[in-house]
């Protein structure tokens, strides 16, 4: 899609809450009612969800159809740009620890295509099995997989022991995926799971960046991570600054800027 959507965000908010009304989401999101409609109504064509009065619910699916597989392919021309930006301002030899989801699959590409064209090598922890797939076996790239238990649908690593691997490493750089940030509530993640491996994520490296297409800002989900100010990068799509198309970004726009972190637009 040219212009971001929120389909990604509106689909794990109405997954976390089992059943999500119009008016909860329209405030979430900070969109309108009418918007919401429209995604839902989207949602429900795909079999994503289904749509009650004043809501919709979430649809158990085989998780082949469901998490990481459904996000995949959305604004993946998007994600890509984003994943190249970012991956171009690591260091030859840094030691960089990659979040999971669908973006930071982009950056772990780049960062291979990087390596094998001899502008590396990277040292790189993945706590996310599609992650660790793209970078296995790719010249330049020393790859290690963070223990835990991996998550159904969405094939990323979590728990004890994912926090107890991460608290033994130091790493240069954690790129971190994020579910939504607010200038009010910060960086937050729909589930508690998330939440913790992106805590302690931020906790042992030396620097952090963000990537997250347009459609996360000014969205509020379930589990706080972080203010504002523990990241000092994000990278996002260049949409974000239009105020036409993305209006409920604005304020955290402006947020981010107060609280000192550098913005870029793919």
């Amino acid at each position: 899609m040219a212009v971001p959507d929120r389909l990604d965000v509106t689909l794990r908010l109405v997954r976390n809450a089992g059943r999500a009304s119009l008016a909860d989401l329209a405030a979430r999101l900070g969109v309108s009612e009418m918007t919401v409609r429209r995604d839902l109504d989207a949602l429900q064509a795909r079999g994503l969800v289904e749509r009650v009065r004043g809501g919709a619910v979430a649809v158990a699916e085989p998780e082949s159809a469901a998490g990481f597989t459904a996000r995949a392919g959305w604004q993946a021309g998007v994600k890509e740009r984003i994943g190249r930006a970012a991956a171009a301002g690591v260091a030859p030899g840094a030691t960089v620890l990659l979040d999971a989801g669908t973006t930071t699959v982009h950056v772990a590409r780049a960062l291979a295509d990087r390596a094998g064209a001899g502008d590396g090598p990277f040292t790189c922890a993945a706590v996310s099995l599609p992650v660790a797939d793209a970078l296995a076996d790719r010249p330049g790239i020393r790859l290690l997989v963070v223990g835990g238990e991996s998550r159904p649908g969405e094939r990323s690593l979590s728990g004890p022991l994912t926090a107890a691997v991460l608290r033994q490493l130091t790493v240069d750089l954690f790129v971190m995926s994020i579910g939504a940030v607010d200038a009010r509530a910060g960086w937050s993640e729909f589930t508690l799971e998330d939440a913790a491996v992106k805590q302690v994520g931020l906790q042992q490296a030396r620097a952090s960046l963000v990537v997250a297409d347009a459609s996360k800002l000014g969205v509020r989900a379930f589990a706080s991570v972080a203010p504002l100010s523990a990241v000092g990068r994000l990278v996002t799509d260049a949409s974000a600054r239009d105020p036409q198309l993305t209006p409920a970004a604005q304020d955290t726009l402006a947020a981010l800027d107060d609280a000192g972190v550098e913005v870029d637009l793919a």
